[in-house]
């Protein structure tokens, strides 16, 4: 299960978010808000990360 961690405004911030939280070993996702068919480089995205697992991820962020 995935929950939601942050909102990124479009998909280059998304992708930076995602980069640096793999970086330190945590899976994300990428999904845009709405539907799955806007997917875009300026539509807005959710960055989530495993259940249970938003703890690290806070720290990972939290190092930078």
């Amino acid at each position: 299960m995935w929950v939601d961690f942050k909102k990124a405004p479009n998909l280059m911030v998304a992708e930076m978010w995602k980069e640096i939280i793999e970086a330190e070993g945590l899976p994300v996702r990428l999904l845009p808000e709405g539907d799955i068919l806007d997917w875009g480089e300026r539509v807005p995205f959710r960055v989530m990360v495993p259940r249970g697992r938003e703890h690290v991820a806070e720290e990972i962020l939290r190092k930078l």
